[in-house]
């Protein structure tokens, strides 16, 4: 073919070879690449970046190396050779502009890829497939296709300024990263376009930036990128090997996997809603200092994300450690969606050959939504859903877990990982002893225990140093178990192991699994933070105490200050950020929001009772606390047994009083067991929204939970809320400023009756 009206073939000044090809990453995902990488979506658009960085919107790596960009300078022209050495074929279409098909032809057969076993796929002698050449005018095309195991030469010239995106028009190749970009005379372009102010606002408002290198930043400075896409979806899945429902998960898939960064890097985390509900994720154990709209805790620092609308995080990981990313928006982490978030040291003090990690959680066979409404509605008499729960171990059932395989003599650093929402993980590995060396993302000085206890949402890292024989295999221990539930033979607890494989075929050594009270476990008040604070001295002292609330309507809630925590109208830290000098105020932010507001550098002792016969892992949002000391309560502050729980009282003359020695180690989720209390100590140096909460997820959704407002006044000169967040609450019809519902000053027309309590019945 001729175009009619078309130009003689274009002379060459350059040439540039790209191939289609497949890409598979180490973290086995199959993507494809037609340049060096696979392409992927830059924070700012490419166009945005040719516009906005002056004379280095010349220089290809200010795009990001993902953009795959050539820079073409004005009235170049260029040949393009598309190989394509794969059993399918690929209509690539180019963006703003038509080249010249020049020629087509076959590929040797030395630059054939192997077609995947699963296609029918027939290679074919390439030896017969003729060079075709176009005569006359060529042909003019924006989309062209190239056939398998053949070339195809194109060409075009550089007149118009423009950003020729040119990408396999194939949906599921596009989204896998088979695609280039061409920009076209920035230099020109810089001189003769415009972008709409419209569309640099519609960044804006969606936390994005609109202009710089490919993340915003100034020059070539790409300094921490870590972007990932989650489209959180319904699942029905089985994963306990009994029972299927529907679950919450990303792509329609569970378990999602693990997360990984570097210290020092941000994960920019874009969050699509495919549920009928909104959702929000949390990072758990993250900071997020002077980006308190970040935390992902619904109704506290965001209003949640609506359904088909999305959100991109941005989660600076300025401290190494073992963290984990949930939804935190009712109690949808129980429904699966929940993932392990690592970020690697940029230097650890300890050394270790390899990083295992092994994360654990419980699995209901009934949805959340289950639990929410047996603890909020009027006589509902409680959660409905089952008493026990099943085990997975990495993902999966707890049964079918994977062989860790050790090396004699090598060191390995294992991180043990409690996505739990009921119930306790014990771990160990027989014959060997684990070196603690990191609690809730904080370095410590070494703690040698038999095992770890983990509470939902702790974690740990300890160091095991392998034999120096590989005579013998070993078994790790998994325990899931919850005492305060009455006890059941295979049910609870429940017994996982796994094989440490030393050598294919030996010998096991086993431990019995039953009586572990004589091994030693860990003891957060016998570490201490590495690089941690000293003691804090005390400026303020706050008492509050885990107990039951009866409510006249025979709703059972909880109650950690003087009234149930419910979710406000206005999140928290917009009516923090919204109400001036009244945010000094506790009464501002509402009688259920349960705020304590700490002023600027304020130092604070929180004492926290458990007066029941349930432990409550308390995690805090926000912060590092320091434990002080543990010890028991008096027989007269016992709250009563509630009946049918698993429940002794022990002699409390007999639980000792610990206190930390040195530097005391620093938690974000601190366990406080049954009849006991925990004194625990931090600093209002940070401006913080520090919602303090049970994670066991029915104790959450009942109301055991208060907040810290930490220095909001300094928070309002220093922090901004983007307005993306306001339109995502005003889009649900929620108010986005002002006092808990939205009002100005301490007006609370429009409060929510406040639930009275009645006395708690007798064992």
């Amino acid at each position: 073919m001729s175009a009619l009206d078309g130009q003689d073939e274009l002379p060459v000044d350059r040439q540039i070879s790209l191939s289609a090809r497949a890409f598979i990453t180490t973290d086995k995902r199959q993507l494809r690449a037609l340049g060096s990488l696979p392409y992927e979506d830059q924070q700012v658009p490419t166009l945005f970046t040719a516009m906005t960085t002056g004379k280095m919107a010349m220089d290809p790596r200010v795009y990001g190396p993902q953009a795959q960009v050539y820079v073409i300078p004005h009235m170049q022209n260029v040949e393009i050779t598309i190989k394509n050495p794969q059993g399918q074929p690929h209509p690539f279409h180019l963006h703003a502009i038509q080249v010249q098909v020049i020629e087509r032809g076959p590929l040797l057969q030395s630059e054939l890829e192997p077609p995947p076993v699963n296609l029918n796929v027939t290679v074919p002698d390439v030896s017969k497939i003729p060079v075709r050449r176009s005569q006359g005018k060529p042909m003019l095309r924006d989309t062209i296709n190239v056939l398998p195991f053949e070339y195809v030469k194109l060409r075009f010239c550089g007149s118009e300024p423009a950003i020729m995106y040119t990408h396999c028009h194939v949906a599921a190749h596009q989204a896998a990263g088979l695609a280039v970009t061409f920009v076209v005379a920035p230099d020109v372009m810089q001189r003769t376009q415009t972008i709409p102010e419209e569309l640099t606002q519609m960044c804006l408002r969606q936390g994005l930036k609109a202009s710089g290198n490919a993340i915003g930043n100034h020059g070539l400075d790409f300094t921490g990128l870590s972007p990932l896409t989650w489209n959180v979806t319904y699942v029905q899945v089985n994963r306990d090997g009994y029972l299927a429902y529907r679950a919450i998960g990303v792509d329609n898939a569970l378990p999602i996997p693990p997360v990984y960064v570097d210290q020092g890097d941000t994960l920019v985390l874009t969050v699509f809603n495919s549920l009928d509900v909104p959702v929000t994720i949390h990072a758990h154990g993250l900071l997020q200092k002077g980006t308190a709209h970040m935390d992902g805790a619904a109704q506290i620092s965001q209003c949640g994300i609506p359904p088909r609308e999305s959100f991109t995080y941005r989660i600076l990981a300025d401290k190494s450690g073992t963290y984990w990313l949930h939804a935190h928006d009712k109690a949808l982490v129980a429904d699966g969606l929940r993932a392990p978030f690592i970020v690697h040291d940029a230097k650890c003090p300890y050394e270790y050959d390899e990083d295992v990690l092994i994360y654990l959680e419980d699995w209901y066979q009934s949805a959340s939504a289950d639990t929410i409404e047996g603890v909020t509605k009027p006589d509902s008499g409680g959660p409905r859903s089952s008493i026990y729960t099943y085990g997975l171990i990495n993902g999966y059932n707890g049964n079918d877990t994977e062989p860790m395989k050790f090396v004699p003599g090598k060191r390995y650093r294992i991180r043990v990982l409690s996505m739990s929402t009921t119930e306790w993980w014990k771990f160990s590995i027989s014959g060997h002893k684990l070196e603690v060396i990191e609690a809730d993302g904080v370095l410590s000085t070494p703690h040698m225990v038999d095992g770890l206890d983990v509470a939902p949402g702790q974690r740990y890292s300890a160091i095991v140093t392998a034999h120096n024989s590989d005579e013998f295999n070993f078994i790790y221990n998994c325990t899931l178990y919850s005492d305060f539930m009455p006890l059941a033979k295979g049910v609870n607890p429940r017994y996982y192991t796994g094989l440490i494989e030393y050598r294919a075929g030996a010998p096991t050594k086993q431990q019995v699994t039953g009586d572990d009270s004589q091994p030693t476990w860990d003891d957060d008040t016998k570490m201490s933070a590495l690089d941690g604070p000293a003691e804090l001295p005390v400026d303020r002292q706050i008492l509050l105490s885990a107990r039951g609330f009866n409510t006249a309507d025979n709703r059972s809630l909880r109650v950690l200050g003087t009234l149930p925590y419910a979710d406000q109208q206005v999140p928290t830290l917009f009516t923090a950020m919204t109400t001036g000098n009244l945010a000094m105020d506790p009464r501002v932010y509402g009688p259920q929001a349960q705020v304590s507001v700490i002023p600027h550098m304020q130092n604070v002792e929180v004492m926290i009772k458990n007066p029941q016969g349930q432990p409550h892992p308390f995690h805090f949002h926000a912060t590092q606390v320091q434990v002080i000391e543990r010890g028991p309560l008096l027989p007269s502050e016992l709250e009563p047994s509630t009946t049918g729980f698993n429940v002794t009282v022990p002699d409390l003359s007999k639980i000792p009083i610990r206190r930390s020695q040195g530097k005391p180690m620093l938690r974000d989720t601190v366990n406080v067991p049954s009849y006991e209390y925990v004194k625990l100590r931090f600093s209002g140096a940070e401006p913080a929204i520090i919602y303090t909460h049970c994670h066991i997820a029915a104790h959450m959704a009942a109301g055991l939970a208060v907040t810290f407002v930490v220095a909001p006044d300094v928070m309002q000169r220093t922090q901004t809320i983007p307005e993306e967040l306001t339109q995502m609450c005003l889009r649900q019809g929620l108010k986005a400023s002002g006092n808990a519902v939205g009002n100005q000053g301490l007006n609370f027309t429009g409060l929510p009756p406040i639930p009275v309590e009645v006395p708690l019945p007798s064992a």
